[in-house]
């Protein structure tokens, strides 16, 4: 299910870059609906027939020598829609209108200066009172001849072609990312492509996406029942209750309970949906099960599997006693199908399976309804505000659906489950008392699987080390450790340490995304 083709919309074509995510995000930022498509994908009659207001090539890890490598249709060129090239795609685009492009003498990556040369449209208030910018680079290659009837708008010291433009066809070309927060006003430049010179006027708001998606629910669904697979987080939420908005009592949640939840978290879920919002809501308390499937296991893929098939299993057991069902709601988001497999068949590689996407549809023979699968995180968390649903339950952090077994690596417990629960309960609590859970993307703790010796009186321990971890970020695609002061760490180790048995240590992991990610397993 699209959100709309009767939108106008900047189309994004992806050559496999790790920031075409981001443009998309910055051109919704304005107001405005974008979506992206594969090079290989990418038809002519979209173009047509879609509301098409401008097109973005994306950066990419290929190189215009690799003619076999990429594809993209000369005659879009024709169409007299709007294009900005970024990094890879102003190459792209300059060799297709008869530029030339080489390998550059000086790689640019990282931060640069760049200068004005000329006046346009696309720059407006882009430069600072030198006429000079900070840009983000990552090219190897440059332009180095530019296309007919083009002109240089900007310069850096190792690309004389930064910036190019042609007025006539409104073909625009940019080596650097303005996408990226590290190029300074790159969201103006961006902003100036859509309003100035594409024309669109703001047409995405979170509003316009409540009234939208529910009724694209409605067509799609028509009278049939809906299940729902709910696990209390932000995504499902919103999605359960996107779904009571448009069908009512035609839908069914389903709330399986494995144990490895946080503190009092299948309380919570109870309490807000079945007696604060009225959906049809089933419980199933499956602790004992989940807990008994992963005895001994460590291998962290092992425990993914087990958790994610027991999951199908129970599920199905519940659903299979609803008749007439047909549709099965899921809350896979943007970037669960971008980290699960190329969306748009571009070159970038799978990073991780999410349990999300996939699996028990074909398996029950359902019709699936992903009402989110087009919108990352923050939009999300709008979309809920939007229904009603409570600043608490919004602003969550995210929660893996394996829950605490991927933050427990090595052999599950219920031991280490109970000791876990607390440390979690009170590092959350703790930056909820200071202010700080709201500045963070994500924070958990985290039992590692060794014991290290300890003194605590005059006594001698052997336990446990807790591992904490708080990360920001835009979107989970990236994301850096918080910095906390020295105070609360120290505080927040005491709290640990004193009020919970079986921990004697606690560490903070400074490790930013990438290398690591930002769960442990």
């Amino acid at each position: 299910m699209s959100l709309s083709n009767n939108l106008s919309k900047i189309l994004i074509v992806d050559f496999g870059s790790q920031f075409t995510q981001l443009i998309a995000r910055r051109i919704r930022e304005l107001g405005v609906f974008s979506e992206i498509v594969s090079h290989k994908k990418i038809k002519i009659t979209q173009i047509t027939k879609e509301n098409i207001a401008g097109i973005i090539l994306s950066g990419g890890p290929l190189n215009v020598y690799e003619n076999d490598k990429f594809k993209f249709d000369k005659k879009i060129l024709k169409l007299g829609v709007p294009i900005l090239g970024i990094c890879f795609g102003h190459q792209i685009l300059s060799k297709l209108l008869l530029g030339k492009v080489k390998k550059s003498k000086h790689r640019e990556f990282g931060l640069a200066k760049i200068n004005k040369v000329s006046n346009s449209i696309l720059i407006k208030n882009f430069f600072n009172k030198n006429n000079t910018n900070n840009v983000w680079m990552s090219h190897a290659d440059q332009v180095s001849k530019m296309p007919l009837n083009f002109k240089v708008i900007a310069s850096t010291k190792n690309s004389k072609l930064t910036i190019i433009e042609n007025t006539k066809d409104n073909f625009y070309g940019v080596q650097f990312h303005p996408e990226v927060t590290h190029t300074d006003r790159g969201k103006i430049l961006l902003r100036n492509f859509v309003f100035l010179i594409c024309k669109i006027k703001k047409n995405w708001s979170s509003k316009d996406q409540k009234l939208k998606l529910i009724n694209e629910i409605k067509e799609q669904v028509g009278t049939n029942k809906v299940i729902c697979g709910l696990s209390g987080g932000v995504d499902s939420s919103v999605v359960a209750q996107l779904l009571s908005k448009a069908i009512g009592k035609k839908l069914t949640c389903i709330f399986v309970n494995n144990g490895l939840l946080r503190k009092n978290e299948e309380t919570q879920v109870v309490n807000t949906f079945k007696k604060k919002l009225k959906i049809n809501l089933i419980y199933v308390n499956a602790e004992k099960e989940f807990i008994k499937k992963l005895t001994n296991v460590s291998d962290p893929e092992k425990k993914r599997k087990i958790i994610g098939n027991l999951f199908i299993k129970i599920f199905e057991r519940y659903a299979n006693k609803i008749k007439n069902v047909k549709f099965l709601a899921q809350g896979t988001l943007y970037p669960d199908l971008i980290e699960s497999k190329s969306v748009t068949g571009s070159q970038t590689s799978k990073i991780k399976s999410h349990h999300n996407v996939g699996g028990l549809p074909k398996r029950m023979k359902l019709k699936l309804v992903e009402p989110l699968k087009f919108l990352f995180k923050d939009e999300v968390r709008k979309l809920g505000l939007e229904l009603n649903l409570s600043n608490d339950l919004i602003s969550r952090h995210p929660f893996p659906g394996p829950g605490l077994a991927i933050r427990m690596p090595g052999i599950i417990t219920n031991e280490k489950i109970k000791i876990l629960k607390e440390a979690d309960f009170y590092f959350i609590k703790a930056l909820r008392d200071h202010g700080l859970y709201d500045k963070i993307w994500q924070a958990y703790a985290a039992l590692l699987p060794v014991k290290t010796v300890g003194v605590m009186g005059d006594n001698r321990t052997y336990e446990h080390i807790c591992l904490l971890r708080a990360i920001t970020s835009e979107d989970g695609m990236t994301a850096d450790f918080f910095n906390f002061p020295k105070g609360f760490m120290q505080s927040i180790s005491n709290q640990i340490i004193n009020n919970i048995r079986g921990i004697n240590r606690v560490v903070y992991d400074v490790t930013s995304k990438p290398p690591s990610t930002i769960e442990l397993e």
